[in-house]
């Protein structure tokens, strides 16, 4: 797989070289600075773009920015968005596209390396991947919207649904059979007025339901 790494701290990025290029994949570019994304990305048409949130000159939104333009001039483009807190806004609205190659996780996430890979992975093939602390800061802050009618195991469902675990692996943390996921994951699709399907597209809506029905501080 090839990858372009955009992140300011030269010691996270250079060790996150280290931990792809040890894993099998290439590294095609570096940027350590916002205006260094999109040249990186559109020379090299990476598989999948790995971006800090804030970047120099301004440590405000410049990765996201630059993520949101990559993927208007790059259509399809994985990016996965690295950030130091939880800024579920950001979160949103990378996902606001309802397409898929999305995910958002804590830089502490990258040393726990198999779910970083697995996260890498699973965006690069399409999928989406929300950090498990950005998904619990949702459901805390969530007020009077559509999820209030989901059940406790349903709202278990999704939250791992957000993480981008497919029906096996929610099947396995939950300790149920996969046709009682398909089954809750249904009920969540009914409750949230999408189609009862379990296609990619739909399970991005479902996270998108979660998103945008919780305010943004």
């Amino acid at each position: 797989m090839r990858v372009v790494i955009a992140e300011d701290n030269t010691l996270l990025r250079e060790g996150m070289v280290l931990l792809l290029t040890s894993a099998g994949h290439e590294v095609v570019a570096v940027a350590g600075s916002g205006p260094e994304i999109m040249p990186a990305v559109l020379d090299h048409r990476p598989d999948i773009a790995v971006l800090d949130v804030r970047m120099p000159p301004g440590f405000r939104d410049e990765g996201l920015r630059a993520a949101l333009e990559a993927r208007q001039r790059v259509p399809g483009l994985p990016v996965l968005m690295l950030s130091q807190y939880v800024e579920e806004s950001y979160a949103g609205e990378l996902l606001a596209g309802g397409a898929g190659g999305v995910g958002y996780l804590l830089k502490d996430r990258v040393g726990r390396v198999d779910e970083f890979l697995d996260a890498l992975e699973r965006v690069a093939a399409g999928g989406t991947a929300l950090d498990p602390e950005v998904v619990t800061e949702l459901l805390t802050r969530r007020r009077d919207s559509p999820l209030d009618s989901l059940t406790p195991r349903e709202h278990e469902v999704l939250a791992l649904m957000a993480e981008g675990h497919d029906n096996a692996t929610i099947a396995r943390t939950l300790v149920v059979t996969e046709r009682a996921v398909h089954k809750h994951i249904g009920n969540v699709f009914q409750k949230l007025d999408l189609p009862p399907s379990d296609s990619g597209h739909r399970r991005v809506l479902a996270v998108l339901t979660y998103l945008s029905h919780t305010p943004h501080t």
